[in-house]
């Protein structure tokens, strides 16, 4: 009995403890973003040599988008560097620039999701209304006109979407280096290798979020964990569910890295695969919450514990982003070091990654 009045005691201890920690906290982020009324807010950070310094790029961004945030499939980075569509336009940040500079093209519909093609841009909406602007041309096409026609007469599941708009939802779009085309859905993937001509329905079970490629193989991060394809898109099998969903897939050297909610400790489980995705390793362990931080999730203190929603390679780096800041591995996940980056006020972290340039945009949410 004696043993248990003293255990109380430290444990509530250890608690008000905590709590004083993450107060201090909180108010030591609100110190360092609120009061910026008089100046725009931080929506991209660059770095240039691996996240030892960082260069906010946010002016010449509209000042909505600072305020909004970005939205999710809004944005991508390759070797032409950083495309972001917002407002009435599609901005980019070439890779070697050494200022913010940001060029704008007037962008002519509504779709608010950009995606790289083999020859240029694809621009998409959940409707599945398609432009595509080819490299080295100053307009912007309609594509896939005929895809909701064939999509609802292949696959006669019926839906929200059907039931409200008599089409199918469009979540990806996703082009091979051999030119097939992938979309995907609710509950398929469709697949063109006609340039959209004609569209084959493959059943998936699930929302069908991103894809990549590599040596043939294909990864797609869906509802039903992570999903690969090695005949070019015709069958799937699920290589990693942990009983959650897929959060992202990406391409690194000799493999991929992807990221899957984990059911039982409800947070998200960092993997790579070095050998085309059959066999995979859990390289997390060092990114999971610590004991006290789930503990105070658990009893209310906290609202979320740390979580990653992005993985990237650049150069010898695995540099995952997440809730509370971004770290970096020179070991392929064996160790992991905290990035120091400007505070940003209860904002998490995604990443893009073009050539030796990262890019990291704060962002509420995954």
């Amino acid at each position: 009995m004696k043993r248990l009045f003293v255990v109380i005691p430290a444990v509530l201890l250890a608690l008000f403890l905590l709590n004083s920690f993450v107060l201090k906290e909180k108010k030591a982020g609100e110190k360092t973003t609120k009061g910026a009324k008089s100046g725009p807010v931080t929506i991209i950070f660059r770095s240039t040599d691996g996240g030892q310094t960082w260069q906010d790029i946010s002016k010449g961004l509209p000042e909505k988008l600072q305020r909004e945030g970005v939205w999710r499939d809004g944005l991508f980075a390759n070797d032409s560097g950083l495309y972001l569509r917002a407002g009435n336009g599609i901005y980019h940040n070439e890779p070697n620039s050494t200022t913010s500079f940001w060029t704008k093209e007037i962008f002519p519909g509504n779709q608010r999701n950009i995606a790289p093609g083999r020859n240029g841009i694809f621009a998409y909406d959940f409707r599945g209304q398609f432009l595509e602007k080819i490299n080295g041309k100053n307009n912007w096409s309609s594509m896939y006109t005929n895809f909701q026609e064939q999509a609802v007469r292949i696959n006669r599941t019926i839906d929200w979407m059907y039931t409200n708009y008599k089409e199918k939802q469009v979540s990806s779009v996703f082009e091979t280096t051999g030119g097939t085309v992938f979309v995907g859905s609710n509950n398929a993937v469709y697949k063109s290798t006609n340039s959209g001509k004609t569209w084959k329905y493959v059943h998936v079970g699930g929302w069908v979020m991103k894809m990549v490629e590599s040596n043939g193989v294909l990864l797609a991060a869906s509802s039903q964990g992570i999903l690969r394809s090695t005949d070019n898109g015709e069958n799937w099998d699920r290589v990693i569910s942990e009983g959650g969903a897929g959060i992202a897939v990406e391409r690194i050297d000799g493999g991929f890295a992807a990221i899957v909610y984990n059911t039982i400790t409800q947070t998200n489980s960092v993997h790579i695969s070095l050998d085309s995705g059959k066999t995979w390793n859990d390289i997390g362990e060092g990114l999971q919450p610590s004991w006290s931080s789930l503990l105070m999730k658990k009893i209310g203190l906290l609202k979320s514990s740390s979580n990653i929603f992005s993985i990237k390679q650049m150069g010898k780096y695995l540099i995952c982003g997440g809730s509370d800041g971004i770290f970096r591995s020179s070991d392929m996940g064996k160790t992991w070091k905290k990035l120091s980056l400007p505070a940003i006020e209860n904002y998490g972290f995604n990443l893009s990654v073009s050539g030796n340039v990262m890019y990291v945009i704060p962002s509420k949410g995954c």
